[in-house]
């Protein structure tokens, strides 16, 4: 229950941070933030036995939001070179792929928690954090290695699970 209202919080955090100036103290503070509820809602949710189908799921659907926000506030503010945009829709292409093809094996949405993915998580999460002394040209491209991994390999377990029918 705890770990849910974390998770919810983040969305709201997420949405604030639409109503402030790039960079500005409001957006940084609703930005660390959510942020911070994403690294601490799983972790709480084990330490009391409250995991659920729908906590992975609403955690998810909060990280979607996070991100989409984020991309939103942000993508405006950089020139993001050809490359790195193709990059990451190639990225985005095999997350959707992953998304369908783990709802067509299993019946349900699936949402892979990898350590990559996690690691993941924690690259785009400190991105923005580092765009006003490190140019997106450079710091764009390890985060964008490591997506890449975490997608393939989140499709791969995706692939294992389902053809060996376990989660």
């Amino acid at each position: 229950m705890i770990a849910n209202f974390i998770t919810g919080s983040r969305i709201i955090f997420s949405l604030a941070m639409l109503t402030f100036p790039v960079f500005s103290a409001g957006f940084y503070f609703c930005y660390m933030l959510a942020g911070f509820t994403d690294m601490i809602d799983g972790t709480i949710a084990r330490k009391f036995g409250t995991e659920s189908k729908f906590g992975r799921n609403f955690d998810t659907i909060a990280d979607i939001v996070f991100v989409a926000s984020s991309a939103y506030k942000l993508f405006p503010e950089f020139k993001i070179p050809r490359v790195i945009w193709l990059w990451t829709s190639i990225i985005a292409l095999i997350k959707i792929i992953n998304i369908i093809s783990g709802f067509v094996r299993k019946k349900k949405i699936t949402a892979v928690h990898s350590l990559a993915n996690k690691v993941t998580g924690a690259v785009l999460f400190l991105l923005p954090l580092t765009l006003t002394f490190i140019d997106i040209r450079y710091s764009s491209i390890p985060v964008c290695m490591i997506a890449s991994f975490a997608a393939i390999q989140e499709g791969f377990f995706i692939f294992r699970s389902s053809s060996a029918g376990g989660e």
